[in-house]
Parts: C-alpha cells; structure tokens; sequence
C-alpha cells in the first residue's frame, strides 16, 4: 500500500511539472511604449488614452480654464453616454481626462456632486453624522457652508459606427465627445470632438 501510495504521488507531481510547462507565457504590457500589441477593431486601452490626451491638450490650449483674477475652477462630473455595441465604463475615459486636469493646476474636481449622487459620499456623511455628536471634538467637524460648489460641469458621448467597405473589410469609427458647460449660465464654453477610425476583416468583432 505505501508502495502504492508513493507512486501515485510522484505520477501527481510529474503531471504537476508537465502541465506547469506547457501554461501559455504571460508577459506585462509597458503601456507607454507598447510597440509590440497590434490593433484591434474594439476600443482598448491605447484609445482611451489618445482621447483623453488631446481633449485636454484642446482645453487647457483654448484658454478657456484661465479663470480670471486667478485660483482654479471647480469641475463636476456629469454623464458620458457610451452608445457603442461595446460594454465599456466611460469612467476609464473621464477619469483619464480628470487625472490630467488636476495635474494641470488649471481645474479641481469635486466629488460630493454627481448627477446620479455623489461620487463620494463621506463628505456629507460626516457632517450629517458628527453635527452635535458629543464623542467629537464640534471644532474638527466642517461647518456649514464650507462646501464648494461647482463651477463647470463635463459631459459627452461616445459613438460607433460601422461601415462595410466590401465583402471582406469594414471600417469602424469612435466618436468622442466631449463638452464642457458653465453651470452658471448653462452654456457650452468648450467643445471637441476626436474621431478614431480603424479597418479591418469583416470577421473581426468590435464589441
């Protein structure tokens, strides 16, 4: 019986060795300089990036977020409808372009306004929760009035649209659009739109 069970073990452990060499290779992505990944008819990463970076380079170029006498405007998220055949989180794009502003000194993003809530709801959590809650020390918990409202409100859209070109190739083309709106006075101060297109066979899928 040991005989036996000593067997069974070393069969476990060569199969082990044998299916651990045959696993397909996994490498990581340099997402900076991806020289090597080929293009697909569906959006990727690459994508979201190129949007996201010349829809910032198109603002901060217009002048249009030099707020007079100086200090930054405050930006609230509104909505960026996806209407591709693709199941993508418009987030990837928004907070790409998000990132980007706040790294340009020019805009702050506030995150206690959002059109379906707030984006993150602790800040007026606290202030509901700890308001005359004697554990708390009343002079650390913010006053009212102390919130910033904002001053600029993001919207957009993304759309598809296929075209075939003959029996085998299609072309497939992104539009990103984007618009940025003062909230005061509810016009569009700013607005772009970048277009990527992509060809390919007709037996690639773009969703």
């Amino acid at each position: 019986m040991r005989q036996t069970g000593k067997r069974v073990l070393i069969a476990l452990a060569a199969a082990g060795v044998l299916l651990g060499g045959c696993a397909p290779k996994t490498e990581n992505i340099d997402i900076n300089n991806d020289r090597d990944a080929e293009a697909v008819m569906g959006l990727d990463y690459r994508d979201f990036q190129a949007a996201a970076q010349e829809m910032v380079q198109s603002m901060i170029s217009s002048g249009i977020l030099n707020k007079p006498g100086g200090g930054k405007y405050v930006m609230a998220v509104s909505s960026v409808v996806n209407d591709t055949m693709q199941h993508i989180d418009t987030d990837q794009l928004v907070k790409k372009i998000r990132v980007a502003l706040l790294r340009s000194g020019k805009v702050v993003v506030t995150t206690a306004v959002g059109l379906n809530g707030p984006e993150d709801a602790m800040a007026m959590q606290t202030r509901q929760a700890l308001r005359g809650n004697e554990e708390f020390n009343q002079k650390t918990v913010a006053g009212k009035g102390s919130m910033v409202a904002p001053d600029l409100s993001l919207s957009g859209k993304i759309i598809q649209r296929n075209i075939s070109i003959d029996r085998d190739r299609q072309q497939v083309e992104y539009y990103f659009q984007m618009t940025l709106t003062d909230i005061k006075t509810g016009l569009a101060i700013w607005e772009d739109e970048k277009v990527i297109g992509k060809r390919g066979s007709n037996k690639s899928v773009a969703w």
